[in-house]
Order: C-alpha cells, then sequence, then structure tokens
C-alpha cells in the first residue's frame, strides 16, 4: 500500500513519534559537529523544514549514507541515502526487535522486503517500486534492502516492536 505524506505532515509524525517512544532522546543538528542535546520531557521540539532541507542538501553532495537525526535507542529518526544501488552492492537488513517506517523524499528504487541474500544472489521476498511521497512499513525481523536505484533519499523512523 502507498500513502502519500505532506511534509508538515511528516514533520508532525515524527515529533509526535519521538516524544511518544523515546525517554533519552538527542538531536543531532546537520552541518554542525555532533551535538548531543537531551530532548526536553516539558515542552514539544520542532525540527525547522529548514534544517531538514539543509540536511537533505548535506547527505546528497556529500553522499552520506545516513544522517541521524534523532537518537532515542531503541527509537530513532534517520534520513537514509543511496545512489547507484544493483543487485551486486544491494544489503539486506533485519533488525529482530524495531519495526521500520520509511517516507520516500527523492528519487525512486525497487524495494525488496522478506528476500535473503546468500552468495550474492537474491532469494525469495517480494518487490515494490517506492518514489517520492510513498510510505513503508517494515515489520521487525523482516529482511529488507534497496534491489535497485540510481539514487533514493528516505525518511527512516524506527521503534521498537513490544509484542515480540
Amino acid at each position: 500500500m502507498k500513502i502519500k505524506i505532506s511534509a508538515k505532515s511528516l514533520i508532525a509524525l515524527l515529533l509526535t513519534i519521538g516524544l511518544f517512544y523515546s525517554g533519552h532522546l538527542f538531536a543531532q543538528l546537520p552541518g554542525l559537529p555532533e551535538i548531543e542535546q537531551q530532548a526536553p520531557l516539558d515542552k514539544s521540539v520542532t525540527i525547522s523544514k529548514e534544517i531538514l532541507a539543509a540536511a537533505f542538501r548535506r547527505v546528497n553532495a556529500e553522499d552520506i549514507p545516513t544522517t541521524r537525526m534523532l537518537e532515542g535507542g531503541e527509537f530513532n529518526v534517520n534520513i537514509r541515502h543511496e545512489e547507484n544501488i544493483t543487485i551486486a552492492n544491494m544489503r539486506m537488513l533485519t533488525h529482530p526487535d524495531t519495526i521500520d517506517v520509511w517516507i520516500v523524499q527523492e528519487g525512486s528504487g525497487i524495494l525488496n522486503t522478506g528476500g535473503e541474500l546468500i552468495d550474492g544472489e537474491l532469494r525469495g521476498g517480494e518487490e515494490q517500486f517506492i518514489e517520492v511521497g510513498d510510505m513503508v512499513y517494515i515489520p521487525a525481523g523482516m529482511p529488507h534492502g534497496i534491489r535497485e536505484s540510481s539514487l533514493i533519499t528516505w525518511f527512516n523512523i524506527r521503534f521498537p516492536e513490544h509484542r515480540n
């Protein structure tokens, strides 16, 4: 299922998830030295669209695979960026105890979920084309990875799966 989401709704979603799931939340401002700042427990936090835009410009310009926007241990919000992905260099990841929610911000690609890489060969799983505005939910324990893309950048929101 594909869900389109506006930037304003995305920011509200990120902040809501962040404040709900994190007890020890830290912010790293892109373009600055790593500065950890404990998030307050008595007020909301806003990451401005200017900071988000700067972070996206930086990951694209410097080809940075992951920028951690918010850190909360089991919970985190990242900007992920990958270029020139082929079956030969793809990575399949599995997070046994955390759920991933991806919101594609730039580019597109073929996402494989449920398969596995064996000796460089992708076996099984389902693949789907994802593009800007799509939201993908990946359950805890499910292998996943971008199989093919010239460029794709997405928000990666990860939080614990407490039913396991």
